[in-house]
């Protein structure tokens, strides 16, 4: 058997991990045909196919995630090899990729406790990116929020905190509440809904809450949770927050939790962990991971109006 094609190798590796021709070969600097010519060698060299294309986008098929599951470790390891090798006196970072909600409101807020114990470990953070693939030959962990538990290449995954949601505001705004004296749903409509990216949160808690709804719902949306929490904190209206996100501002009285019905019980915050053949970034990714573990905590969920 002769050699293997590296650079096919390479190739099919790109559009596994991005998902399509067209993105592998961007991120390759050639064309897209370039990209399925050298995945086109690959099958021909293996004599089997890797890809389903008959769908819109082309789909890994088993044998075809084992190979690119086995290449993106590899091409992990010799990359991080070089990069050591280019700089062998710099010290590798831990590289944790983390949504805006987690790095503002979890991590950040903890992060000294991280570094007081293990100070040997330099940090880096970033932010994750809703809908922006992850490369976990970069990163060493990443925080996400899903429905269900995601499947990000190139790592393990675990749940890490639930997503689920409660109806909050400020001490203002909650005061103003208790004075009206009107059913809560009703009242809190009143004070003016606050909405993350859409208005499916709310339309699910008041259904709940036995509301019948005889006009859409109305108020701001914010693109972003810490948009969102920071027109809580300020007293533009009632917002369903995410309890394991709003802890602190529970517990300092900033924000009031007006009720326990809860929406998004199914959504959670994911803790993806890179699976790499380095040494020095799979110890730093157990010791954050162990750590992270040790200092998640919701907060009180029993504190109500």
């Amino acid at each position: 058997m002769s050699y293997p094609p590296l650079n096919a190798l390479r190739a099919f590796e790109a559009v596994a991990r991005l998902g399509s021709f067209n993105a592998a070969a961007k991120a390759l600097f050639v064309t897209q045909s370039a990209v399925s010519h050298q995945v086109r060698h690959l099958e021909r060299w293996l004599d089997r196919p890797l890809f389903d294309r008959s769908g819109a986008r082309p789909r890994l098929l088993p044998r075809g995630e084992a190979l690119a599951r086995d290449l993106g470790l590899a091409l992990g390891g010799i990359e991080g090899a070089c990069a050591r090798a280019r700089a062998p006196e710099a010290r590798p970072a831990l590289v944790i990729a983390a949504i805006p909600s987690v790095a503002m409101c979890w991590l950040i807020p903890r992060l000294n406790s991280f570094r007081d114990r293990h100070p040997e470990i330099p940090v880096r953070i970033v932010y994750a990116i809703h809908g922006q693939a992850i490369d976990f030959r970069e990163v060493d962990l990443a925080f996400t929020f899903a429905a269900s538990p995601p499947d990000l290449f190139g790592s393990r995954s675990e749940l890490f905190l639930p997503g689920v949601s409660v109806p909050v505001c400020n001490p203002a705004v909650a005061a103003k509440l208790r004075r009206d004296n009107a059913p809560l749903p009703e009242a809190m409509l009143q004070a003016g809904l606050l909405h993350d990216t859409d208005m499916t949160g709310w339309t699910g808690w008041l259904s709940r809450a036995g509301l019948r709804l005889t006009a859409p719902l109305t108020g701001p949306t914010f693109e972003d949770f810490n948009l969102l929490r920071a027109a809580a904190l300020s007293g533009q209206g009632v917002a369903l927050c995410p309890a394991a996100m709003i802890g602190d501002d529970l517990d300092s009285e900033r924000l009031v939790k007006l009720s326990n019905r809860s929406a998004l019980e199914t959504y959670g915050y994911y803790l993806h962990v890179a699976e790499t053949s380095d040494p020095v970034r799979r110890a730093f990714g157990q010791t954050f991971r162990a750590w992270a573990l040790d200092a998640r905590g919701p907060g009180d969920p029993d504190r109500a109006l």
